[in-house]
This record gives structure tokens, sequence and C-alpha cells, in this order.
């Protein structure tokens, strides 16, 4: 939290500085506005765009402070420095704004259009540090139907990668726009960005949260529902079938099937998340164990395996070929992996049986 604070007390003072020198730099603009001139500096463009901008800026210099009707005139000569692509004109109309009407109701908008600005000039740091003014110290407007503070917030995610600042904005976007978002989209991306801080209590909460959005298509993410579910269902599990070493998971599942038994072979066996396909499906096509019954495969059938394991095996994935399951399919490959688990240092780094691919390899 301490943290956060002095992150944002120099985004203010980096601004308040910039205002400062704004008003240094553009004072003699200032002063012209209030004697009522148009800085020449305002007017550009065709012969044409030149007379709209002195028609706009008379309109300007007539209008009550803060109305509706000075909000629609500033707005629309902020658009046209937008349309004819005049950015850096744009910056220097609406921060003299900000910085000389401080107390403006729309300034909020305003920085709006200026971070928008900054985008289109690549500065995308800068236009981050302006969304994330605007989300942390304006109110929120509605402009045409659009709330500031949603596109602030969207634009933040896209801008920024720092996981803990990640975290604060998916938490403001589900807890005040929750009926505006797509929430499973949301959910997931809040529990990727607690894993990457190291919550994982708040991770798995947060998967918890989406997986009553299952189906939802995350871009970047095609096995998002699979994912989410083996975190929650192993997190919910007791994890009694792990192995302190890949070394003593192999000896004893050796051991089963030297014995033959279905029995001594299934204590090994994961009892969450444990998949059983060919080589050919994807992780979205996992078949779940519930109705594999290791004795249909082993009654009758002397099961052999592999010497060694298998030459693809590494550091946190094994497999190991094992052959005379059945006349369909003899061969299986059993699938060993290091579990990655955090959250439980006790369990983080045991072994388990994940696992069965059917048939030989590619």
């Amino acid at each position: 939290m301490e943290k956060k604070k002095r992150f944002r007390a120099r985004i203010i003072l980096s601004l308040l500085l910039a205002a400062a020198l704004l008003i240094t730099v553009c004072g003699k603009s200032i002063r012209n506005a209030e004697a009522g001139k148009t800085d020449p500096y305002y007017i550009t463009g065709s012969p044409q765009n030149r007379e709209d901008f002195r028609e706009l800026f008379a309109l300007l210099a007539g209008e009550q402070d803060s109305t509706e009707s000075q909000f629609a005139v500033i707005r629309e000569i902020a658009n046209s420095y937008i349309r004819l692509k005049e950015y850096g004109r744009l910056i220097h109309f609406l921060s003299s704004r900000t910085v000389n009407y401080p107390y403006d109701p729309y300034n909020s908008y305003y920085l709006l259009m200026i971070a928008y600005a900054y985008t289109q000039q690549d500065s995308y740091p800068v236009a981050a540090r302006y969304f994330d003014l605007i989300i942390k110290n304006y109110p929120d407007l509605t402009i045409s139907g659009e709330s500031i503070h949603l596109a602030c917030l969207k634009q933040l995610i896209e801008l920024t990668d720092n996981p803990e600042q990640r975290v604060w904005y998916y938490q403001e976007l589900i807890s005040r726009f929750s009926e505006r978002i797509d929430l499973g989209t949301a959910w997931f991306m809040l529990a990727q960005a607690y894993e990457r801080i190291g919550d994982w209590n708040e991770a798995i909460q947060a998967y918890t949260q989406y997986l009553p959005y299952a189906g939802t298509m995350i871009p970047g993410f095609p096995n998002a529902d699979n994912y989410a579910r083996r975190q929650v269902d192993f997190s919910n599990s007791p994890k009694d079938w792990t192995f302190e070493s890949l070394s003593v998971l192999l000896r004893t599942v050796q051991a089963a099937l030297d014995e033959g038994s279905p029995s001594r072979l299934r204590r090994c066996q994961a009892k969450v998340n444990f998949f059983a396909r060919s080589w050919e499906q994807g992780e979205t096509d996992d078949s779940g164990m519930a109705d594999f019954n290791l004795s249909d495969f082993m009654r009758g059938n002397r099961i052999r395996y592999a010497d060694q394991l298998d030459t693809a095996s590494n550091a946190t994935e094994a497999y190991l070929r094992t052959w005379g399951w059945s006349q369909y399919i003899s061969t299986w490959y059993l699938y060993f992996r290091k579990i990655y688990f955090p959250s439980n240092p006790e369990i983080h780094g045991r072994w388990e049986w994940a696992g069965v691919y059917y048939g030989e390899k590619f």
C-alpha cells in the first residue's frame, strides 16, 4: 500500500511540475485568452479550418465559465484538432484549460482527451499516467453514455504490464462496472495478475469466481477453462497422492505394474485433473478418469515398461512407455509431472502421476 501511495505521489508531483511549466510557457496564451484574444498558435489548417477555429474561439470567449455550452465549444475545438491530427495543439490547448480552470467539472474529460492524444503520438507511458490520474483523483463523468473511468480502466489494462497495478484495475472494473464488462475475462485476468505477484490464495478465489463463466473466449488463453478448473480442483483436494521425488514415484508405479495390482497402481494416480487421451488430442479434449477402470485393462495381461524414461522427459515432466494393456491400444505412455503449487511449500516441487497418453508417439 505504501508503495502505491509513493507511486501515486510521484505521478501527481510530475504533473504539477508539468503544469507549472505550462503556466510559464503558456502565460502569454492565457493572458490573451483572458483579454478576449486568440493566440495565433491555435489557428491552424486550411483557410476554412482557420476560419472555423476563429469562430469557435470567439464563441468560447463569450461563454460563461464551466457551462455546458462552454464544454460543447471546447469539445468541438478538441475534436477539430483530432481530425487534423494536431495532437500537440490539442494537448497544449486542453492542458492550458485544466491549469487555468482547476475546478472545471469537465476536467476529467479534457484529461482523457490529452491521454488519447499521447497514445496517438505513441507516448504510452505518459498516456498511462494521465489515465491513472483521472481514475484516482477526478470524479467519473458519463459522456455520450460512456463512463470516463471505465474507458480509462480499459486503456490502463492494455498499457500496463505491472501485475500489482493490474490487480487494482481489474478489482475496480469488477466492483464498479460488473454489468458493463465481460466478467468472465475480468475474473480470469485478475487471477492471472494475482499469480504474477505470488498471491495464490487470492488467485484461487478469482479462478473460482471465473468458473461459472466457463466458455468465455479469452484472447491468448485458449485453455482458460481447463487451467482455472485444474487450479481450483487441485487447491481444494487433499493432495495425498503426491511423491517426494520422481524416482520414488517411478519405483512405486513399477512395483504396482510388476505385481499386476490395479488397486496399488490406482493409489499412485492423481485424484484430480488426471487425464487419458491420445497424442492427437489437445488439453481441451481431456477425458476424466471417473469411468476409467484399470482392472479392465490389467486383468489377464502382463504390463511391461521401458528400462528408461522416454527421451522427451525433462526436469518438470517425464514419460514412461508401457505396453500390454489391451488388444486395441497396447501401448500407453504414463505421464508424470512436477507439481507447481507455490502457495503450499510442502506440496510445491513434489511429483504426481498426472495422466496417460494412448498409443505410440509420433
